[in-house]
């Protein structure tokens, strides 16, 4: 078990208080995630720590694959799906790069506060565009907190002295050009919450013959 890994697992039984005391984003980020799914579509769920998100949007879509290096918050994403009968959601305690999981196998793929987590951005981005199927959706929410210079610096210092993992302080025009480079065109970006610079990016997939695809 990594550092992140065993920092996750503490943080498991008070993540879902801690997150929603930030309930208007959560809200936001459900209800403008559900504007590009269909019922027809396979989602993937990287990141999805106790299943605040995936829980939300099982209705809409034929099923759900989620994720999570936490297998105490998949613990608890899987009884909270369970008390509501919600049937199509596989939670696994997995990493993105699970033999399990197939090229081409995904419509869309959600990455919820998890992309400023990452060491190996181009590769986790390649990964994930490898996994969406021709045109298929990343849905991500980051926050870019590299455009707040005292935020920046203290959640530095945070990750040093192993009080959190370390944060990558992205500013937007950064974020989206490595989205970007991961072979993806943009949809839409928009600033959920100016105090923490959050952004909501939907980006897709570049259709086999490199040119971008419609939007």
């Amino acid at each position: 078990m990594n550092k992140s890994e065993r920092f996750w697992d503490k943080t498991a039984s008070q993540y879902d208080q801690i997150e929603m005391k930030d309930e208007q984003t959560y809200l936001q980020i459900i209800q403008r995630t559900k504007q590009h799914l269909k019922r027809s579509n396979l989602v993937l769920d990287f990141g999805c720590g106790t299943g605040l998100i995936s829980n939300e949007i099982a209705e809409y879509v034929k099923g759900i694959h989620a994720i999570d290096i936490s297998s105490k918050m998949i613990g608890i994403a899987e009884q909270e799906a369970k008390e509501r009968n919600l049937a199509n959601i596989n939670y696994v305690h997995a990493t993105l790069f699970d033999e399990r999981y197939k090229k081409g196998s995904f419509d869309v793929i959600l990455a919820f506060h998890v992309l400023h987590l990452l060491e190996d951005e181009p590769i986790v981005l390649q990964r994930m565009n490898e996994l969406l199927k021709p045109g298929g959706l990343l849905i991500s929410a980051t926050p870019c907190v590299g455009e707040k210079i005292f935020l920046r610096n203290l959640l530095f210092l945070a990750g040093r002295v192993g009080l959190m993992p370390k944060i990558r302080s992205f500013k937007i025009r950064t974020l989206v050009d490595t989205i970007e480079k991961g072979n993806f065109s943009i949809v839409e970006t928009d600033c959920l919450k100016k105090r923490s610079q959050e952004y909501f990016i939907v980006a897709r997939k570049f259709s086999p013959n490199g040119k971008r695809p419609p939007k």
